[in-house]
């Protein structure tokens, strides 16, 4: 039997400025949309006496002759809740292992890298002040991919306590000035790009008085019904996301507006796949843009190729 490629987190800290994650969620979204990838319902399993869930993310790439899932625990703690994840990568020839690789590291790589796509491919050409919402490993990282994709002339990062933050950046490298502010809705105001990158279970910002040509991209927390905006605010969004096919049975303001009746999947306008195909119209500029991710199996899938080619290297 084949003994797999094993990584830790230290092991991936070591090669990560080696993996193009960004190149190889693109590639990976082009196979989806040409129907060369799989990419199954993402599925939540309790633990039994409220102990906790875990959420099973799986993925075919078909070119890669690879399939695999990612398994990510949720174990409520006294007062911090634990969060891990580790992906399992195997042979679609052999059936044999390939991979397995700490994700924790990998997933806050991907969701990141995830967001910038949209971002790039959504955002006005001439958006200039960006607004980070959290300024946890998961909103640096979205800083890090978004530095670039527009010459940004301000960038706001945000959170409730950042002034007892000693390592944030002031400048990216650029020169573009990065101001720290601790309200969410003094940041977002006059912002052209929104991230929210926090594990609220609420939401974070209002959105009645944002600009009508402005991007606020989302993304998800383990937390039951996960939503970073009000629900009722999509109908006045256009709304895009990750994959049309799985996001809102999983995104938690998605469900709150089907049920409610205010909103419903049909009236999404596109989805990576069919952004990168060029099969989805753009925003209309005529009232906000709201690009959601809930995390997909595939980019699990296609970030653990990516480290396995690296290894192999």
């Amino acid at each position: 039997m084949l003994t797999p490629v094993t990584f830790d987190e230290g092991a991936i800290e070591r090669v990560l400025p080696d993996i193009d994650i960004r190149g190889a969620l693109e590639n990976m979204f082009r196979a989806l949309a040409d129907g060369k990838a799989t990419q199954p319902p993402q599925t939540l399993s309790l633990f039994p006496n409220g102990a906790g869930d875990f959420i099973t993310y799986l993925g075919v790439l078909a070119d890669e002759k690879v399939f695999g899932a990612k398994l990510s625990p949720y174990i409520p703690g006294d007062g911090t809740a634990l969060v891990t994840a580790w992906t399992l990568l195997m042979s679609m020839e052999t059936g044999q292992p390939l991979l397995l690789c700490d994700s924790k590291r990998l997933t806050t790589e991907r969701t990141a890298a995830t967001t910038v796509i949209a971002a790039d491919l959504l955002a006005r050409d001439d958006a200039r002040v960006l607004t980070i919402i959290g300024t946890g490993a998961v909103g640096l990282a979205h800083l890090r991919y978004a530095q670039t994709i527009r010459p940004w002339t301000e960038v706001r990062l945000c959170s409730p306590h950042i002034h007892d933050k000693s390592d944030l950046p002031t400048s990216l490298c650029t020169g573009c000035p990065v101001r720290h502010f601790t309200d969410a809705d003094a940041a977002s105001a006059g912002a052209d790009v929104i991230m929210l990158c926090t594990s609220s279970g609420t939401p974070v910002i209002g959105t009645n008085d944002l600009a009508r040509d402005v991007l606020i991209t989302s993304i998800s927390t383990n937390v039951a019904h996960a939503h970073e905006v009000d629900p009722a605010a999509l109908s006045g969004f256009d709304v895009y996301c990750d994959y049309r096919a799985t996001t809102p049975a999983s995104a938690g303001e998605m469900n709150l507006a089907i049920a409610a009746g205010t909103w419903n999947a049909d009236r999404l306008l596109g989805d990576l796949p069919e952004l990168l195909a060029g099969r989805a119209p753009r925003p209309s500029r005529e009232r906000p843009a709201f690009f959601r991710s809930i995390g997909l199996g595939l980019e699990d899938i296609a970030a653990a190729v990516a480290l396995l080619t690296v290894a192999r290297a």
